[in-house]
């Protein structure tokens, strides 16, 4: 791992990128709890959460954390202290709409103590993000197809939307495209523009955010567009910022951009596919993850049942095949990579289990740590160091 952080250290001054990260550089926890969110209708009640060893990759045994209605995807505050989840339903207190969730977090056990609820405006809210100030939390709404801000007061408490954009258009697939579909929502490093990946338009659209107003306005460029039928779903920046991936759902594509700082605008690199050359089979994708070194990204796929792995050119941002890696279980809807880039843990929807594997730092490569345990649709995956 020295090695890996001095080879890193070598390119950035090289490229005289000062914002390169390194895994290393972010102080190392010898633990972590680790937050599974789910969806409820069979058998899950909400948030689960397990304690890893950083050191030997194992996991405890999940145990409730909250109870929370379809709590599919999740965000950590910055500071480590609150934990907000996305609950994807379609009615929240007699609306149509879907719900942010915020919980403060006990740093002994790891449970979850509810802080408030509000809605997201749009039905089926499936992912969310914190702003790298702490001030705010993003949310996209797949079903209404919107995205929203929600500002956080000093408490952590959610407070009523600052900001509202509802999407507009339809795309090639008419089972899939016929209406906008927000799928996700991220910031660049910088905290200034937010992206926003709509499966139902093939576009990633782009906002200028202000963390301070808690808003959003269309950027100049408003939007990259993908190839018809694509279906782009999330989207992860570099830990420079200066290459981002957006894994396409429907046509099972990662497709890698440049990143302009100053304008916010992405233009694409490379558009590759997440699939074997020889496999027939039906298939989507799900998530996409940038290893803290910036070396490898990592994409899910749900019908091949994999987790590809490409190492990245840190010149121009294209990516090289480096392998497939099964999940051990079936529709890997989501994966995370732990902060210092040792493990990444697997989430099987549709088999109920969680998979760690331990990660080569020198290729990319993945390795089945031999465990795996027992979460009833597992969507979601997030880590909190324990100090």
């Amino acid at each position: 791992m020295i090695k890996t952080t001095q080879k890193l250290m070598t390119l950035a001054a090289t490229l005289g990128l000062a914002t390169l990260h390194t895994f290393a550089a972010a102080a190392p926890a010898d633990a972590y709890w680790v937050y599974f969110g789910t969806y409820t209708g069979k058998g899950s009640q909400g948030i689960y959460v397990s304690k890893l060893d950083s050191k030997t990759g194992q996991l405890t045994p999940p145990v409730l954390a909250a109870t929370t209605p379809n709590p599919t995807f999740l965000a950590v505050h910055p500071n480590g202290t609150a934990l907000f989840a996305a609950n994807e339903i379609a009615d929240y207190q007699g609306k149509k709409s879907g719900a942010v969730a915020g919980y403060s977090i006990n740093p002994k056990n790891g449970l979850l103590t509810l802080i408030n609820q509000e809605s997201a405006g749009g039905d089926g809210t499936c992912h969310l993000v914190v702003d790298a100030k702490g001030k705010n939390v993003l949310c996209a709404n797949y079903g209404g197809g919107s995205v929203a801000v929600l500002p956080l007061d000093s408490s952590l408490k959610l407070l009523p939307r600052t900001a509202f954009i509802q999407h507009q258009g339809s795309s090639a697939n008419e089972s899939r495209q016929k209406a906008p579909h927000a799928h996700s929502i991220n910031l660049s490093r910088n905290n200034r523009f937010a992206y926003a990946a709509d499966l139902g338009l093939d576009k990633i659209l782009i906002y200028k955010f202000d963390a301070t107003q808690g808003s959003l306005v269309a950027n100049d460029p408003a939007s990259v567009s993908l190839k018809p039928g694509a279906g782009p779903r999330h989207f992860a920046f570099t830990p420079g910022g200066n290459f981002a991936y957006a894994i396409n759902e429907l046509d099972s594509t990662l497709t890698g951009f440049s990143f302009d700082r100053d304008r916010g605008g992405l233009t694409e690199v490379q558009t590759l596919s997440t699939l074997p050359a020889d496999f027939k089979g039906g298939n989507s994708t799900a998530e996409v993850q940038v290893h803290p070194s910036g070396q490898y990204v990592y994409g899910s796929n749900r019908g091949h049942h994999s987790i590809a792995v490409f190492s990245i050119d840190a010149f121009n941002g294209k990516m090289s095949l480096v392998e497939h890696q099964s999940t051990q279980g079936k529709t890997p809807r989501n994966f995370a990579i732990d902060p210092e880039g040792r493990y990444l843990i697997a989430a099987n929807q549709d088999s109920g289990n969680i998979v760690p594997f331990k990660i080569n730092a020198d290729s990319g490569k993945l390795t089945p740590t031999g465990q795996s345990l027992e979460v009833s649709m597992p969507v979601c995956i997030k880590f909190v160091p324990i100090r």
